[in-house]
């Protein structure tokens, strides 16, 4: 197939796709095989599907309801782009056949609209603002994987990876902030087989591509590049990404990414020596090698670093605030959405370690303190949080009763405490 994320070849027989990649699917869910009629895409999510224990039977719940949703989503970026992909899709999803859906960048639905007896078939699987159809709740789908691969995709019936899904056929394509180049969330249709075309994916990227244009003439009109403050992403990710309101953001080194992180947690700036002991700790390291970094990074900054003390002219807001001010003003679900992972995981400079620990404990102090078992679920759904027995043992004792689902978290819980030496195994 010349385009890999198409779902069908041109002149390819519809029903006779559907058989062998639910054949495939079978094979997959009961042998873990996957085989070669299954394209890179849809078998790679099967296999994250997989490793995060998405039920092949499963249908997603609603964690945002009623005044908490409608208070969410047009707090949300992309209810500025609201009017502009009904203009662009409104006319598709009232023909009767198809849905038009706008999720954030979690999979969680914002939107979902159309003619209101397709709306009705979509409700049974879920499909419904305030749901979350990222692939760790949903499997694979097409919102859900066009966030998880960060581009447009068309997912095809049984490629779908929960079986309740497998009537439908979508077409998603991310949506970025234009300053920031982070994900805000997807724009998706959903509809019969017959979406598997070429022209619904080229649809929802040219939608996509118009809301981001909107959202820059937005930002634009809203000041000059002068007047704007400078933009400083590093949760999640081990080199920071700087946006100074003129240009091409830039992504930052390693060294630099640090710098740029510890000068943004202190406005009043920090002497030489003091910011040598927050990259350095007690090692020894000539004053040079600190002033060729800070060099190396004013030839990328210009003006913005200035020296003695060494500071940011103009301090940035940073994606680190946006979780604290979140927890300051008791938001916890926008604090936990915006947290997109450890501060520069991977840097081991004392100051950036303690700003990271810090944050996260705010975080999951807040967490456990809230006992809301969708927020406490979707912490130990991530990477970060996998394997934070604390947060599964709070999950634990807020989901009473003796579900399967619970019988699975009291077995998640007695394998992680066996894994920190605090359970002895059975039979020892």
């Amino acid at each position: 197939m010349l385009n890999p994320w198409l779902a069908l070849e041109t002149g390819a027989d519809a029903a006779e796709r559907t058989g062998q990649v639910r054949r495939a699917h079978e094979e997959f869910v009961t042998r873990g095989a996957i085989g070669s009629q299954v394209r890179n895409v849809v078998a790679e999510s099967w296999q994250r599907c997989a490793g995060a224990s998405v039920e092949p039977e499963g249908v997603t719940g609603i964690d945002l309801a009623d005044a908490d949703l409608v208070a969410y989503r047009s707090a949300h970026p992309l209810a500025r782009v609201m009017p502009l992909f009904r203009e662009l899709l409104g006319t598709v999803a009232d023909d009767g056949a198809h849905l038009l859906s706008v999720c954030d960048e979690n999979g969680r639905m914002l939107w979902v609209e159309g003619h209101s007896q397709v709306q009705r078939h979509a409700e049974r699987m879920n499909f419904v603002p305030g749901a979350r159809w990222s692939e760790r709740y949903s499997g694979t789908n097409a919102p859900g994987t066009a966030l998880a691969v960060d581009h447009a995709v068309q997912i095809f019936t049984a490629e779908h990876y929960c079986r309740p899904v497998q009537a439908w056929t979508c077409a998603a394509a991310p949506v970025h902030d234009p300053r920031t180049h982070r994900l805000i969330g997807a724009v998706d249709i959903t509809g019969g087989d017959h979406l598997a075309a070429p022209q619904s994916l080229a649809l929802v990227q040219a939608t996509a591509r118009a809301a981001e244009a909107y959202l820059a003439e937005l930002s634009a009109a809203g000041g000059t590049s002068a007047t704007r403050a400078p933009v400083l992403n590093a949760l999640g990710r081990d080199e920071a990404v700087f946006d100074s309101g003129g240009g091409a953001p830039l992504r930052l080194g390693r060294r630099h990414s640090e710098i740029a992180v510890l000068l943004a947690a202190h406005p009043e700036g920090l002497t030489g020596e003091r910011l040598a002991l927050e990259l350095y700790g007690e090692r020894a390291v000539t004053p040079v090698t600190l002033r060729a970094e800070l060099s190396r990074l004013r030839g990328l900054l210009g003006p913005l670093l200035e020296s003695r003390p060494y500071r940011l002219r103009t301090l940035p807001h940073t994606d680190h605030d946006a979780v604290g001010e979140a927890l300051a003003d008791g938001d916890l679900r926008t604090a936990l959405f915006a947290y997109r992972g450890p501060l520069l995981p991977l840097s081991e400079a004392p100051g950036v370690v303690r700003l990271r620990r810090l944050l996260e404990d705010r975080l999951r102090r807040a967490l456990l303190a809230s006992r809301e078992p969708a927020l406490l679920e979707e912490w130990v759904r991530t990477p970060w949080g996998e394997d934070d027995l604390e947060i599964w043992e709070a999950l634990l004792s807020v989901r009473q009763g003796g579900s399967a689902r619970n019988t699975a978290l009291a077995g998640r819980v007695r394998e992680l405490r066996r894994a920190y030496g605090l359970e002895t195994p059975a039979g020892s």
